[in-house]
């Protein structure tokens, strides 16, 4: 889905051997935005509840990451099928587009992945009951229809809407309603919260390929609001994470270690003033990759300070 990844130059010298081709399929580097709400939602979980099943809790990590490694491996073929990956794409080097992998072997592959994180949640679901069997069927359906289908999310204005709600909202609250059987609004202010940085993750992504996209006719809402307001969203987003953090101490009855995430701000800071000034390069892939960063950092924060009492 979001690769932060930074590129060298879109130009290998020589191949990746298999075992790497895969593992740069599967982007990793994205992986902790989809651990983070989870990590988060369990964090708020035990702070309410006193005790969690952390065996619960970690057969949904598990499942999470599923859902996203298939979610990148559908969207590198995906992408590759629909010619968006052009040569010139001044994001890395995509497997498939590249021709390492087979586009039939990663589309298996991406399949496995979801049906994998399907038979977990089919335990999940006996724990939560039905509300988790929507979340996580929701989940993978988003997964698919990112880059697949008639009218792919990753080709709409609506990507950015999609990643808040799934890597923010659905996952921190429903990890939390999965291991406490209830819905809080602390829970919410925190999805919102982790969705916000997640969403500016893939704003940079979109800004840094607003020219091909364009070209070949994905009309994200970079492409439909330009380079300048794109700009102003990635503030507002990253601004958004710590103007929350009030409200969050407040439905959470947290006290002054809600304050620890504020140690990521001097970095939020810079990265905003340096996503602003620039250029639209390749140096644009390591912006991408900070703003990940930026995401674990702040979100492992926060669930250190939902712990502490």
């Amino acid at each position: 889905m979001i690769d932060p990844t930074p590129a060298s130059a879109n130009v290998a010298a020589d191949p990746p051997t298999p075992l790497r081709a895969w593992w740069l399929a599967a982007r990793p580097a994205t992986l902790s935005i989809a651990i983070v709400p989870v990590v988060v939602g369990t964090a708020l979980a035990w702070r309410e509840a006193g005790g969690i099943d952390w065996g619960v809790a970690l057969v949904a990590l598990v499942a999470a990451m599923l859902i996203q490694i298939g979610t990148n491996l559908f969207n590198d073929v995906g992408d590759y099928e629909r010619g968006t990956d052009r040569p010139d794409r001044l994001g890395p080097p995509r497997a498939t587009a590249m021709g390492w992998l087979a586009a039939a072997e990663v589309r298996r592959a991406a399949a496995t992945s979801f049906g994998l994180a399907l038979v977990l949640g089919a335990y999940l679901v006996s724990v939560g009951g039905w509300p988790i069997f929507a979340i996580g069927l929701a989940s993978v359906a988003a997964g698919v229809a990112y880059t697949g289908g008639p009218r792919p999310i990753a080709y709409t204005a609506s990507g950015e809407f999609f990643v808040f709600v799934f890597f923010g909202l659905v996952a921190t609250a429903g990890t939390h309603f999965l291991l406490t059987g209830r819905l809080a609004a602390a829970a919410l202010v925190a999805g919102t919260i982790l969705g916000a940085l997640a969403a500016a993750v893939l704003v940079v992504n979109n800004y840094r390929d607003l020219d091909g996209d364009a070209q070949a006719g994905k009309i994200t809402l970079a492409v439909r609001v330009g380079r300048a307001a794109t700009r102003l969203e990635f503030a507002a987003l990253v601004g958004a994470a710590f103007a929350l953090l009030p409200l969050l101490g407040v439905v959470a009855h947290a006290g002054a270690w809600l304050a620890l995430p504020l140690a990521a701000a001097p970095f939020a800071v810079a990265l905003v003033l340096g996503f602003w000034r620039a250029p639209v390069t390749t140096a644009l892939n390591l912006f991408l990759k900070r703003t990940a960063q930026l995401q674990l950092a702040f979100g492992l924060l926060l669930a250190v300070a939902l712990v502490a009492r």
